[in-house]
């Protein structure tokens, strides 16, 4: 083991490093910087490309193909000397310039093509364009097909158990009877529907200098449409462009990003409380796994830890979550830098997320129903069926029947010779009062089953 992962404050780089991998390489400070570098080179080429007539914009080609490589991937080392550059001058944004004029400079670039190197631009314009980049990788590489996999598993479940009959619980209480699939399928459902939210968030950018008027810009080379410059630039990021800023982009797109994330998250915390309900009932089991140990002191057990580890680190992730949503938005006058270490922890959220799925995959890929167990609570709990009765009599024009059933059964244990007994008695026609004398709690599911097995898949 890396020893220098038991001295990491953060169990994202320690205990949870290895799970939280496939976001390091996007939320990694060295990820950042990247970022910011592909972006800083892409500017030079986009003013060589759209401003042919600026001094130094017409590049030699090694600079043409040195600046082309840094828009495209700066490389393993080019982190680490921006952090030398900055830890020099104290500035994050402004040691990424001062790297790729090195660079531009090393492969022969002019002295006027090094002045177009962060031209018109103030530091936000690199960093907003940095994170949505990022945070849309991050949707499209990790988020989203690890939310379709929860999303397939659900409804995968949902399907093999629709017909599985169950006792429901209704304020913990005995009630309707279900079907075990068919409460994995309603929380497919609103997976489903959370990952279209998440999906469908536009990601936004701005390009338009210290307060948002294109004010150095202009007067610089007042006869260039910067507008139509800015929005083709930050378009070509794959971005949408926000004409309307201050200094910064407002973030209301990433307060959005976070609040659907946070919204995924509400659904699987409920799904991890219900799953380790069901397992602690019976209705479920996990399968053992060789080698395992349940408790340091209890040899039996097999504690539904993959849904508690998974509540817990979302829980973490959407405390980060609803902060950034309520926060991000929210900046004084043109700017203030309350935003910028706040930005640095989306990461953070993103990955306790991300380990929570993990381990809530793994937790239901260990799921097996006891169909007995759940027959034998349905079998003990005549008394569910006060509700088909009472609605028949209403069906029938008999009155006072949710009276009469509620003086029969509330609060009672009722069994199926004293439930027969009752329904004999019943102002109904005979064939009606035998269907009912036949109903058995497990058979008393309404559609669940076909609710279950229509579940359409998620988008």
């Amino acid at each position: 083991m890396d020893q220098t992962r038991l001295l990491a404050i953060s169990p994202l780089d320690g205990r949870y490093a290895a799970a939280a991998e496939p976001l390091r390489a996007l939320f990694a400070e060295a990820g950042l910087i990247q970022e910011r570098i592909r972006v800083e080179a892409a500017w030079l080429l986009e003013l060589s490309r759209s401003q042919p007539q600026l001094p130094g914009a017409a590049l030699r080609a090694p600079v043409r193909a040195r600046a082309e490589a840094l828009a495209r991937d700066p490389g393993p080392d080019a982190a680490l000397a921006v952090k030398e550059i900055e830890a020099r001058i104290n500035h994050d944004v402004k040691a990424v310039e001062y790297y790729v004029r090195h660079e531009l400079a090393t492969a022969g670039a002019s002295a006027a093509t090094l002045e177009l190197v962060h031209f018109g631009c103030t530091s936000e314009d690199l960093n907003n364009l940095s994170y949505a980049r990022l945070l849309q990788r991050a949707r499209a590489e990790v988020l989203l097909p690890e939310l379709k996999q929860i999303a397939a598993a659900l409804r995968a479940f949902a399907l093999q158990h629709a017909r599985v009959p169950m006792l429901a619980r209704t304020h913990g209480q005995s009630a309707s009877p279900t079907t075990l699939g068919k409460e994995y399928a309603n929380v497919a459902a609103r997976l489903g529907r959370a990952l279209a939210r998440l999906q469908a968030v536009k990601i936004f950018g701005k390009w338009n200098g210290a307060v948002g008027n294109f004010n150095a810009q202009h007067y610089a080379l007042p006869g260039a449409d910067w507008r139509a410059i800015s929005a083709q630039f930050v378009s070509a990021q794959g971005l949408e462009c926000n004409a309307y800023t201050t200094q910064i982009e407002p973030h209301d797109w990433i307060g959005e990003y976070a609040d659907a994330c946070a919204a995924a998250n509400v659904i699987l915390i409920d799904l991890c409380r219900d799953t380790w309900g069901y397992i602690s009932l019976g209705y479920l089991r996990q399968r053992a796994v060789a080698g395992e140990v349940g408790s340091s002191t209890m040899p039996h057990k097999i504690n539904p830890i993959d849904f508690e580890n998974a509540e817990g680190n979302l829980g973490v992730a959407n405390a980060l979550l609803r902060h950034f949503a309520e926060k991000l938005p929210i900046s004084r006058w043109q700017r203030d830098l309350s935003d910028s270490t706040v930005l640095r922890n989306v990461g953070v959220a993103l990955a306790h997320s991300f380990i929570a799925w993990r381990s809530l995959l793994k937790g239901l890929a260990r799921l097996d129903a006891d169909a007995e167990r759940m027959a034998h609570e349905l079998g003990h709990s005549w008394e569910v069926l006060a509700e088909a009765i009472q609605t028949v009599l209403r069906a029938h024009g008999v009155p006072n029947g949710y009276e009469l059933l509620k003086e029969f059964t509330r609060g009672q244990q009722v069994d199926a010779a004293a439930l027969r007994t009752f329904v004999a008695a019943l102002p109904l026609a005979p064939p009606e009062r035998n269907r009912l004398a036949a109903l058995r709690p497990a058979d008393y599911i309404g559609l669940a089953a076909e609710l279950a097995l229509e579940l359409p898949p998620a988008p």
